[in-house]
């Protein structure tokens, strides 16, 4: 580790959350997130309005986080930004502004990769907080990835098991949309699980070979769930709505944990980091912290705010890209999908 102290600005903006923090080698001097509250009228994300959006936040959050890291432009080494996976017009914004301001600077620029940010979250310096030797699985769960990911080092990550079709994000998203809450419904169906009974309705697995998941036809299976009981008793969402929750909750953690057991097995790795949007989720944490004592796995749970969309993750990887001098040029692309 340089003993130099390297001052990171880092932006991300690959949704619709403008985010920004400043980071001192490891450590977060100060992380700060400008959510879009427009989105829940439509319930759901509305690109354009997302990018109208990070156009406006996106010069007073920087601003606001320089000033609360104390740190000036002129001290600063680099500046990583979010280049992708994710909205189109979101990263444009984020990266014609990173662009803009290095060059301004003249300091180098550093494009980051949205997933594997949320996989090197954890090793933010955090009084207390283990950090992950190599190599480690990583389960990357969010609204538009699920993942299983073998970790060797810093740079090198490679997918052992991924979605076929629709992310666990989207699955509770739309499980939510189909009972009636508001977006986004995610963390309202946790809220509900916690006060119900996972075990009072049954669902059924997807039979998918392998470290793959698929999770359309449990989201097909919950809808004609749903309709077959409303149909004979319109007050059943109202009357049975925290044990639907927590059965849909549990029927979820049951299909990664099957999946993150068997990625065990079969790379003999037992360190298993989760990361992603839906990390945040209490059962998911909970059942992967009681994986430590079950099955004699060290496990890594990042802090609430470094699981939904943040920059304090993007800048750790622009601290370990800048001590390994893996910088970019002003000409790289943003792209929507990236390979990770």
């Amino acid at each position: 580790m340089s003993e130099k102290k390297v001052n990171i600005l880092a932006i991300e903006s690959s949704c619709d959350d403008t985010a920004a923090a400043v980071l001192q080698n490891d450590l977060v001097l100060s992380n700060l997130v400008a959510r879009q509250s427009i989105h829940e009228e439509y319930g759901g994300v509305i690109p354009e309005l997302a990018s109208r959006a990070h156009q406006q936040n996106i010069v007073p959050v920087v601003e606001m986080v320089l000033r609360k890291a104390g740190i000036d432009k002129k001290d600063l080494n680099a500046i990583a930004f979010t280049q992708g996976p994710g909205l189109m017009g979101s990263l444009l914004v984020g990266s014609s502004f990173a662009k803009s301001l290095a060059m301004a600077l003249e300091i180098p620029l550093i494009a980051v990769h949205h997933m594997q940010a949320h996989i090197l979250a954890h090793f933010i310096h955090e009084e207390g907080y283990d950090k992950p030797d190599f190599p480690f699985l990583a389960l990357t769960i969010s609204g538009g990835h699920t993942q299983i990911v073998q970790v060797d080092n810093f740079f090198s990550f490679k997918v052992i098991g991924e979605t076929t079709d629709d992310a666990v994000g989207e699955a509770f998203d739309k499980t939510a949309k189909i009972l009636g809450l508001p977006y986004p419904g995610g963390p309202l169906i946790d809220k509900y699980a916690a006060l119900g009974d996972p075990n009072k309705f049954s669902f059924t697995k997807p039979k998918v070979n392998g470290l793959d998941f698929s999770f359309s036809g449990l989201k097909t299976q919950i809808l004609y769930f749903i309709q077959k009981n409303t149909k004979e008793n319109p007050e059943f969402i109202n009357q049975n709505l925290n044990d639907i929750c927590a059965s849909v909750q549990q029927i979820i953690i049951d299909i990664l944990m099957d999946k993150i057991k068997l990625a065990v097995q079969e790379t003999g790795i037992n360190r298993v980091a989760i990361g992603g949007g839906v990390s945040a989720n209490s059962g998911i944490r909970n059942t992967l912290k009681e994986a430590e004592t079950k099955y004699g796995w060290k496990t890594y749970i990042p802090k609430f705010e470094y699981t939904t969309d943040n920059a304090a993750m993007i800048g750790i990887v622009g601290y370990y890209k800048f001590l390994n001098q893996k910088f970019d040029s002003t000409h790289v692309v943003s792209k929507a999908r990236i390979e990770m």
